[in-house]
């Protein structure tokens, strides 16, 4: 008997948690995965396509080709693809007949829109890193830390229990007084709880998550109808007709009214329009699916932690209404599992407690490491 409680001895020590130190809080992550990938999707595509297409600018020179009338020396060929390209105006007729003009402008600050876009798609990450992110540290690093701390006292209640136990004369009393604390609540984590409880209340993280996708949601919707206007209305249009009789050259005889030209780079930002905007249109379906997540409770995470003693956030229907700032703790925790290192063996005990023929016999993870310390020959059935 004394090798086997020895043994036991040896691992309900080994069960302990390490203190992790300061390498918790640095690890943290303040960023569900989904987010992450929309940050450097929605703000990296429009920079990598900006940046080509000043790389085509600058290697290929002008921007314009105008076909300039044979009397015209290289300088004057090359003023009027300045001029046309400065104006960037396309006159044409209506009709009737008429005289219209059209701006073509928009081609020009084209890639520089691009950039306000990726700007635009970066207010959001903002928001959440200066707005929401430090007290979501501060959750997390005090939850996760309470959650470990309540695995390690079960264990050191455990190990407590066990030399009660092996000290007492009537094995049956001592059951007896245990099953007492338990209805009495003796061993329950009261701030812990009410801490999570009083999350529940709360609704900062929440209000700004939701306002986060919502930003991107919208600064997606409009971007994509601005490229929407701009294929409709400008970008079908690579040849337009330039007027340099202007300024000083209005009253030269030999300078034609119209001169007409074409635009090199169109097919290029008309590719760039499109990636960007096919791109944009299936992210918005990612976005929405992120801001429903509020809309459900994750209970896999508490339900695993039910197993130490009192600890029945699930079990009371504690758990209302899932728009609330503990929602979305829980969706970080998820993410910050591999720096929950009471999960993992709790949810291997789980699956231990999954197999067991007599699972009326292991109600919580006491129960489990009592039968591991070898008192299941003492405790009585229910």
């Amino acid at each position: 008997m004394s090798l086997s409680h020895t043994a036991a001895e040896y691992m309900l020590s080994d069960a302990l948690l390490p203190d992790p130190g300061s390498a918790r809080a640095k690890g943290l992550r303040l960023e569900l995965p989904s987010d992450r990938l929309l940050k450097f999707v929605t703000v990296g595509l429009p920079l990598c396509l900006v940046s080509l297409a000043f790389a085509r600018e600058f290697s290929a020179g002008s921007q314009i080709s105008c076909f300039s009338p044979t009397n015209f020396t290289g300088k004057q060929s090359a003023y009027a693809d300045t001029a046309c390209w400065d104006s960037l105006i396309h006159h044409g007729f209506d009709a009737e007949g008429h005289a219209v003009t059209k701006s073509l402008w928009a081609l020009k600050v084209f890639p520089y829109s691009l950039l306000v876009v990726a700007v635009l798609m970066y207010l959001p990450y903002l928001l959440w890193r200066y707005a929401a992110a430090p007290a979501l540290h501060s959750d997390l690093l005090f939850i996760i830390d309470e959650l470990d701390k309540s695995y390690n006292r079960s264990v050191r209640l455990v190990q407590h229990m066990r030399k009660v136990q092996q000290a007492s004369d009537e094995p049956e009393q001592f059951w007896e007084e245990y099953e007492r604390a338990r209805r009495e609540r003796y061993f329950e984590f009261p701030l812990l709880e009410r801490y999570l409880t009083c999350k529940q209340h709360a609704h900062t993280l929440t209000f700004i998550y939701i306002l986060r996708n919502l930003l991107l949601l919208l600064f997606l919707a409009a971007t994509c109808l601005y490229l929407v206007f701009l294929h409709l209305n400008i970008f079908f249009q690579d040849e337009f007709s330039c007027s340099i009789k202007t300024g000083l050259l209005q009253a030269e005889p030999h300078i034609p009214p119209l001169i007409p030209c074409k635009l090199v780079f169109f097919s290029i930002f008309q590719l760039i329009s499109l990636s960007v905007g096919s791109v944009y249109i299936l992210l918005i379906p990612v976005v929405i699916y992120n801001a429903l997540q509020l809309c459900q409770w994750d209970k896999g995470l508490l339900s695993v932690y039910e197993m130490l003693p009192a600890f029945d956030l699930l079990s009371r229907r504690m758990l209302t209404c899932p728009l609330n700032d503990l929602n979305v703790i829980l969706l970080f925790l998820r993410a910050n599992i591999s720096e929950l290192t009471s999960f993992g063996r709790l949810n291997a005990v789980s699956a231990l407690r999954e197999t067991t023929a007599n699972k009326e016999d292991i109600d919580t993870v006491i129960d489990f490491m009592t039968l591991l310390a070898g008192l299941e020959t003492t405790k009585p059935k229910h």
